[in-house]
């Protein structure tokens, strides 16, 4: 059985992509640190669409659990295999850098940046076993042009756009593909607190975008037709920068 896994799936643009992969056939990972209501509401959906899927419960941030959690999944599932990765996951702790405090600073790229590294290394082997795969990284506009309050959220975006570009290379020719989508301010939780009227007159389309927008690019990347796109960031910000 084909799988999907998508961490920070029980919410927001994470949600989206977990009901686009279960309309593209695959059987969703729907992977969650904590809010099992909320990750239990995705699966639902899903089933309800008729799809089917399972909830995985696991820090990306936290080296053990990914190792015990994830791994011990992938061993004792053997007529399972992960053929996409989303690696979704991500918090922001936006402040001054000069106010920063290292949990902040350690707390965002721990979940964001050695959360890819411990996610994808543990099932990027049967990928290569396989000969095929499709990551697929959500990175952010401030991984790419830097916001002013989020020195942190920047760094850990931009050091998973680099990662994502040095391991398309590395696993190319065993036809796995290593992309990325950028969105910018797209209507979630996570952008609650911005004025949105005022950022709004910002971007070119005068609108924010919408978790389904993203999760639409997140399913062409992680198709069989893109097989000849790796290592891209696709920007998905209504031409506010690219």
């Amino acid at each position: 059985m084909k799988c999907a896994l998508v961490t920070g799936g029980s919410r927001g643009i994470g949600r989206a992509i977990c009901y686009k992969m279960a309309d593209m056939g695959y059987y969703v990972l729907v992977n969650y640190k904590a809010n099992e209501q909320e990750a239990q509401k995705t699966l639902d959906q899903i089933r309800q669409n008729g799809g089917d899927g399972e909830l995985l419960k696991f820090d990306v941030a936290n080296k053990n659990e990914v190792n015990e959690l994830l791994t011990n999944w992938i061993e004792t599932n053997s007529e399972k295999y992960i053929e996409v990765l989303i690696n979704n996951a991500g918090i922001k702790d936006d402040v001054l850098l000069m106010w920063m405090k290292d949990e902040q600073w350690d707390n965002v790229l721990g979940t964001s940046l050695n959360g890819f590294f411990y996610v994808t290394r543990a099932v990027l082997n049967s990928m290569l076993m396989k000969k095929y795969g499709r990551i697929v990284n959500v990175v952010s506009l401030s991984g790419l042009k830097g916001l002013p309050g989020q020195v942190n959220y920047s760094a850990a975006k931009a050091g998973v756009i680099g990662a994502t570009k040095a391991l398309a290379q590395e696993v190319a020719r065993r036809g796995i593909t290593v992309n990325a989508v950028a969105p910018g301010f797209i209507t979630t939780d996570m952008t609650e607190g911005l004025n949105e009227k005022e950022l709004k007159s910002m971007i070119p389309v005068k609108r924010f975008g919408t978790p389904e927008e993203v999760a639409h690019a997140v399913g062409f990347l992680a198709s069989e037709n893109a097989s000849y796109i790796t290592g891209e960031v696709l920007s998905i910000n209504g031409g506010l920068y690219s």
